[in-house]
């Protein structure tokens, strides 16, 4: 696929870009990291997006996994299991570590199929060690959990 940069001055700008991993026997081609600069374009990344689709179906791709859009579509009842509510809640309330709703309103937008997703671990307190463990990962540092 063919880079599309701006330049200022000569020098060469990458605004947008996305990490793309191929499946095997050209069945799914799945975003993973993305970003983009704050100064792009608006619309740059569903520019982005949009031309990467078209790429791997003009290869012979069947899908275009977006990624997940983690702890959405849980239900907060009360006969739901406590991890479940629990996820609810963040999904509800944790905007300020974690854009949880802005990603799936943002997903939504290109009419996904979206199906669970689920993770298994050992029992008691070692899901949250888990999730904390992810959101750095995710972060890139445990400073970057808190201080969005």
């Amino acid at each position: 696929m063919r880079l599309t940069v701006s330049t200022f001055l000569g020098k060469i700008q990458i605004e947008a870009f996305a990490n793309l991993w191929t499946g095997a026997q050209l069945d799914e081609l799945s975003l993973d990291l993305m970003r983009y600069l704050p100064q792009a374009p608006d619309g740059v990344m569903e520019y982005l997006f949009i031309r990467l689709m078209l790429w791997g179906k003009a290869r012979g791709y069947r899908w275009f996994n977006l990624g997940m859009s983690p702890v959405s579509g849980l239900e907060n009842r009360a006969l739901a299991p406590l991890w479940n509510r629990l996820s609810a809640f963040v999904f509800r309330y944790g905007e300020h570590f974690y854009n949880f709703q802005g990603l799936r309103q943002y997903k939504e937008k290109f009419d996904p199929q979206w199906r669970p997703r689920y993770l298994a671990s050992p029992g008691g307190l070692a899901l949250p060690q888990i999730f904390a463990n992810l959101a750095t990962f995710i972060s890139g540092s445990t400073k970057g959990v808190v201080a969005k």
